[in-house]
């Protein structure tokens, strides 16, 4: 069978810059019942990395959180694409300027070859902004989708 997802890390960052992603993604977690993920893999399939993200989103099947509020950060490291992808419900109440505005920044660490600190951030503006629309209630909220980074081929 033929798998998308590699469970081996691509040495695009080391051991505590992938603890700092993923401890971003915890902590964006804490305050919503909304859900971020991060893919990284090589090269982007697709001309448009916003195509190639919603076709991930699919595949991590990201759409079955029960308000639609998960989140997506993509980035093809060779090629040097990336995009943040946003299911209908959170996409509904943050719209395109955020996440127009949150690859920008992710672009501004990336310039300067911050990579790891441009993902962190990102997942904690997400973070900020499911916390605002889809704050987090103890009684009905659980972790739908695992934490840590996913490595394509």
């Amino acid at each position: 069978m033929f798998s998308l997802f590699s469970k081996k890390a691509v040495s695009y960052f080391s051991a505590a810059e992938q603890e700092l992603i993923v401890q971003a993604i915890r902590d964006a977690e804490l305050k919503t019942s909304g859900e971020v993920r991060v893919y990284i893999e090589s090269h982007c399939s697709y001309i448009d990395p916003i195509r190639r993200a919603k076709e991930i989103f699919c595949n991590l099947k990201m759409y079955e959180t029960a308000s639609r509020n998960a989140a997506l950060v993509y980035v093809a490291m060779k090629d040097k694409q990336l995009a943040v992808y946003g299911d209908e419900g959170i996409h509904q109440k943050v719209g395109d300027t955020f996440w127009n505005e949150e690859v920008k920044n992710m672009l501004s660490h990336f310039n300067k070859q911050n990579y790891a600190t441009g993902i962190a951030g990102v997942v904690k503006s997400i973070g900020e902004a499911l916390e605002t629309h889809f704050p987090y209630d103890a009684q009905t909220d659980k972790n739908e989708l695992p934490n840590e980074i996913v490595f394509g081929k």
